[in-house]
């Protein structure tokens, strides 16, 4: 049985396999999030950014991590402040924090600016994340200004400045046991929320109440905070009838009816931690013939890509496995027409399917619901081929797919979209269908981690039955 690793280990673990990466000399700044203003006198909750969360543990904001290639870690942090805490709650303070969080040594944020240029003093390179803070850059030119004025004195200026994101995002792509544990919990979360988001809308329906979008919305809300998670992970999706074919929609006001199909793509974030269900079912709890005939054909395409996320494979695969299932689909269906589009592989080589699927099969799964990592093997970086894209005309240049690893979490989302057009069926229109799992993939294959909600149609309608 494995020892659990202590609260603060963990992340001093982390903290040294990135000081390791610095190189000699270097130096990396990681802030944290900034609080946000909602409307006058109010802020957003605050979220903490999740590079700075992954290697200290540190939920307070107005903090910063500055670690270097020796791996000394110095935080700066909000200073105690009594009256302060009585409107804003408990600080953990300077003199706290070593002990706490396993730093090196602690000093107030407000004296960020006076320190941050002795610490960039005589060092090579300044790591920090690119692209990701507002102003961070220069707030980094202007340290770097002062350390300048003193060269006259032998002070060495560090004369290149690098993004940590290419080293953060390398480690937080493969997940430790401590951070597959959490994101287990939060598919357990989010699957109850869903199951409970079906039973009511079912059982409002056969009671005959009205049932509205935001009434599923309240549901999974519900769930979410009474099972201990602190927010969802993103803005959830539910959406009834046509509003499922908008794949971006947000939950509203919009009438649920009997003979709806209703997509909720929502899940909880615990811990820092995001999960990521879609689920599509009839609203009165009964599919009608065309909506499983779509129903059933995506669940098979999910399937199949599903059996294509193991390790060794590419992340390519599975949406390539997914696309395959649905093209076929569309045709046997109806949905594409044969004597317009052609065969099987006329409809993926010129991308016929497009019109009713139109995104990629899954992403990364983690501290962000669309976590960070490179989709592209680091070790085929360069080897480049150029396609032009049959709907665009653009040149595209490809690169070798991510090889899959152990550890790795992603999410499987296939779907179809069903607008209403000339030559499409119309018993097909408006009907919108995601199904969408979270994936770890291990030494044999995947575990899908969000299955506690059934994907089944049979076992959907027993479940909104009970």
């Amino acid at each position: 049985m494995t020892t659990p690793i202590p609260h603060q280990a963990r992340y001093a673990q982390r903290r040294a396999r990135l000081a390791a990466q610095l190189g000699d000399g270097g130096i990396a700044i990681i802030p944290t999030a900034p609080e946000r203003v909602r409307n006058r006198d109010s802020e957003y909750p605050f979220r903490f950014d999740s590079y700075f969360y992954y290697l200290t543990g540190f939920t307070e904001p107005r903090a910063w991590l500055v670690l270097t290639a020796e791996g000394h870690a110095t935080l700066f942090c909000q200073p105690k402040d009594l009256e302060r805490e009585i409107w804003d709650g408990y600080r953990l303070g300077p003199a706290a924090a070593p002990g706490a969080l396993g730093v090196d040594e602690a000093h107030s944020v407000d004296e960020l600016d006076a320190r941050l240029p002795k610490l960039l003093e005589n060092r090579r390179a300044v790591w920090y994340p690119f692209a990701t803070h507002a102003g961070l850059e220069a707030r980094i030119d202007g340290w770097l200004h002062k350390v300048r004025a003193r060269v006259r004195y032998g002070v060495l200026c560090p004369d290149a400045q690098r993004d940590v994101c290419a080293l953060l995002d390398e480690m937080r792509l493969v997940k430790d046991a401590h951070e597959l544990d959490v994101m287990r919990r939060a598919a357990q979360i989010s699957a109850r929320a869903h199951i409970r988001a079906m039973r009511r809308c079912a059982a409002m329906i056969r009671a005959g109440e009205e049932v509205r979008e935001y009434h599923l919305d309240a549901e999974l809300l519900h769930e979410f905070r009474r099972s201990g998670s602190q927010s969802p992970a993103y803005g959830s999706i539910v959406a009834a009838g046509a509003n499922a074919c908008v794949l971006h929609y947000r939950a509203d006001a919009a009438p649920v009816r009997n003979g709806d199909l209703v997509l909720i793509d929502a899940g909880c974030e615990l811990d820092g931690y995001a999960s990521d269900i879609t689920r599509t079912f009839p609203a009165n709890g009964r599919f009608s013939g065309p909506q499983r005939d779509l129903y059933e054909l995506v669940l098979a395409s999910q399937q199949a890509a599903i059996d294509a996320t193991r390790p060794g494979a590419r992340f390519v695969d599975a949406h390539d496995a997914t696309v395959k299932v649905l093209a076929q689909g569309m045709l046997d269906l109806g949905l594409l027409d044969k004597n317009d589009v052609g065969h099987l592989d006329d409809v993926i080589e010129k991308r016929h399917y497009f019109r009713f699927y139109m995104h990629r099969t899954g992403h990364w799964l983690g501290l962000d619901v669309h976590d960070v990592g490179s989709y592209i093997e680091p070790a085929e970086v360069g080897q480049v081929s150029e396609r032009r894209d049959p709907l665009s005309g653009e040149i595209i240049r490809d690169r070798p797919s991510r090889i899959l690893r152990p550890g790795m979490v992603l999410t499987i989302e296939p779907g179809l979209y069903v607008s209403p057009a000339a030559g499409v069926p119309e018993h097909f229109w408006n009907l919108g269908i995601r199904i969408e799992d979270d994936a770890v993939v291990t030494d044999h294959g995947c575990e899908l981690i969000t299955r506690d909600v059934p994907v089944e149609p049979d076992a959907i309608e027993a479940l909104m039955r009970g």
